[in-house]
């Protein structure tokens, strides 16, 4: 049986229904309640909110979260999601950068570092790269660039288009740093910066590492590969 959020309840406040909603086994009263919950915009829901991002395991319920939070005040919400940035939990850094990425305060931007940019849980690398550049400031792009662009090569296709638009969306700086990785001695990374190089001059163009080729040549040694392509 579905669950029902009560609206008007004698025996709690508002705040105590929300609360208890927001953990309820059905996912769409949780997605009830984060509804409520955003379109009240209570600022004494912050750290409900922020909490349950953490453990949510409902996509469309996390981003939810995160819309009720971009409602509330930026002074309350920013401080508490740079805390969940340090914790143990991915999902929690993951969610928090994403929703700072949303909110957009450039306030935000020192603490974003290299630790998260380079983070070993692939998600929440991804959400720090998203984040990056909503909130870098104006002459550090070239730096982001940079640092983005030494993870050429990283992960499945999923990261490293991931990647890539986190750098086409710095624009034309990035060609610096993309002929670093072109000239890499490493094949897939020369295969992302090619791949990253075409969605820059076409941000419509099929999105295509020649991974399998560039895994090959690691495999067989590029002057095996000449010998056999002759």
């Amino acid at each position: 049986m579905q669950e029902v959020v009560i609206i008007n309840s004698p025996q709690n406040s508002p705040d105590e229904r929300l609360v208890a909603a927001l953990s309820a086994e059905n996912s769409s009263t949780r997605l009830q309640a984060v509804l409520a919950v955003g379109t009240q915009s209570d600022p004494g829901l912050v750290e409900a909110l922020v909490a349950r991002c953490a453990v949510e395991l409902d996509f469309f319920v996390r981003d939810m979260l995160t819309w009720a939070l971009t409602r509330l005040p930026s002074e309350l919400t920013v401080p508490r999601l740079l805390v969940e940035l340090r914790s143990e939990h991915a999902q929690a850094r993951s969610q928090a950068l994403h929703t700072l990425s949303k909110i957009g305060d450039e306030n935000a931007w020192p603490a974003i570092t290299r630790s998260l940019l380079r983070d070993a849980d692939d998600e929440v690398a991804r959400s720090a790269w998203r984040a990056a550049v909503v909130l870098v400031p104006a002459g550090e792009e070239k730096g982001l660039a940079a640092e983005l662009a030494a993870q050429l090569g990283r992960g499945d296709r999923l990261v490293q288009l991931s990647l890539s638009r986190a750098l086409v969306a710095l624009g034309d700086m990035i060609e610096p740093a993309l002929r670093t990785g072109l000239a890499s001695n490493d094949p897939v990374v020369r295969a992302h910066a090619r791949a990253t190089e075409l969605l820059l001059r076409d941000p419509e163009a099929v999105f295509a590492p020649d991974v399998d080729e560039a895994k090959r040549i690691v495999a067989l040694g590029p002057e095996r590969v000449e010998a056999l392509e002759c």
